[in-house]
């Protein structure tokens, strides 16, 4: 199928499919006129792409996880991708962390913030 099929039927832009393969996460084949041409295995691999994006994972982080689709009777590959999946969810951890101090120290703010509205609604205008 061609990319403009390949978006149809997964949702996903043509740039972005092209975006994949310069990443290294999908592959075409190309017709004498250059025209990409895909498996109709490519409309899983991109569903699965997207999962993995969905997941916060970046392609780079992506590239290092696909080769478990790849060579899935592979325990080195597979012990590979957990290592990598196992790293990602320790820095969205530590990221939420982050964010979760980030909004406890705009709380402080938001609470002098109050106090200060209160005091002046009970001061009288002049």
């Amino acid at each position: 199928m061609r990319i403009g099929e390949l978006s149809q039927r997964t949702g996903v832009s043509p740039r972005s499919l092209r975006y994949y393969e310069d990443q290294g996460l999908l592959t075409s084949s190309r017709s004498g006129a250059g025209q990409r041409h895909y498996s109709d295995a490519a409309v899983r691999r991109v569903a699965l792409i997207r999962q993995l994006f969905d997941a916060g994972m970046s392609s780079r982080v992506i590239a290092t996880v696909l080769p478990c689709v790849d060579a899935p009777d592979d325990l080195d590959v597979a012990e590979e991708t957990f290592t990598a999946m196992m790293r990602e969810r320790d820095r969205l951890d530590a990221e939420i962390a982050h964010l979760i101090d980030t909004r406890d120290a705009l709380d402080v703010l938001i609470k002098g913030n109050s106090r200060h509205r209160a005091e002046l609604s009970r001061t009288p205008q002049v």
